[in-house]
């Protein structure tokens, strides 16, 4: 029988190769998605209703502070068609790596734990969190440690937030913590008493209590660790670079100015909530 072994010098040509199509394919790869939208004239965003970052209004469009931010910067870049995809929250990230869409416009928050799994442009805004309780606050909830002190109080989280690790981390049991899909379900849990809170972002909250009247409110004196607060940013694939760092130069020329601060007004952000902070610092970079 023949020797098939391939000789060793010839093994160490061939895996050299094979070294230096994986770098150009790498490269071809991080161009391809931003090539593609330039070609198409078209994006594909993933979203989760989350007011007011990124929702399905009345009129059955897509709106918010992301979705909006996006448009704008894609008409800087003569990019005209924003295909939105709705996705729950917990599926946005799976479902940007299996290339359902381009990016994620949710107000997705930059932590090291997003870091190792997608690529994140600069924030757009940073943000507090509250609670959402019955009218009252029958409890006197107003922190982590209250919720971790009362083992029979529930706290309704939306899945896949950073509220779910906050909380864990303050000594909330998962016995106490009722995981929902979305703000919606976050809303009818404190209102039907499936849970006595519920946790997310200032802006959250309130809209979620402006939206149910009289039955719930969002609670003005949370007490939170100034370092939870969370930082906005749109998310990509790894091998989107080229697209991300595209979008971060549109970004750095445009934050702040009179257009975004009158493109984010009507969803509750102002000034105030504008940083300097960096995805490198947040990341952990």
């Amino acid at each position: 029988m023949r020797n098939s072994t391939i000789p060793t010098r010839s093994r160490r040509l061939l895996i050299g190769c094979a070294a230096l199509a994986s770098l150009g394919f790498a490269s071809i790869t991080q161009a391809d998605t931003l090539e593609k939208i330039k070609n198409s004239s078209s994006v594909r965003i993933g979203y989760a209703n989350e007011t007011p970052f990124a929702y399905t209004a009345l009129d059955g469009s897509v709106t918010g502070e992301s979705p909006e931010i996006v448009r704008k910067v894609f008409e800087r870049m003569e990019i005209d068609t924003i295909k939105p995809v709705l996705t729950e929250w917990g599926s946005l990230i799976p479902g940007l790596r299996a290339g359902r869409f381009d990016l994620i416009a949710a107000g997705m928050y930059i932590t090291p734990e997003r870091c190792k799994q997608v690529l994140f442009t600069d924030p757009h805004y940073r943000l507090l969190d509250t609670l959402l309780v019955a009218e009252g606050n029958p409890k006197n909830l107003r922190s982590y440690e209250d919720i971790a002190g009362n083992p029979e109080v529930k706290i309704a989280i939306m899945s896949g937030t950073v509220n779910l690790g906050y909380a864990r981390k303050a000594g909330i049991k998962d016995s106490q913590i009722l995981q929902v899909p979305d703000t919606t379900s976050q809303l009818q849990a404190v209102r039907s008493g499936r849970a006595d809170a519920a946790i997310g972002t200032q802006l959250t909250m309130k809209g979620l209590a402006d939206k149910a009247g009289d039955d719930v409110e969002a609670i003005a004196d949370f007490k939170d660790d100034p370092s939870r607060a969370g930082y906005g940013a749109l998310a990509f694939r790894p091998q989107d670079k080229a697209l991300r760092d595209a979008i971060n130069a549109e970004l750095k020329q445009w934050l702040g100015s009179e257009e975004h601060l009158k493109t984010i007004e009507p969803f509750g952000f102002d000034r105030s909530n504008v940083t300097d902070k960096t995805a490198a610092e947040l990341c952990g970079a």
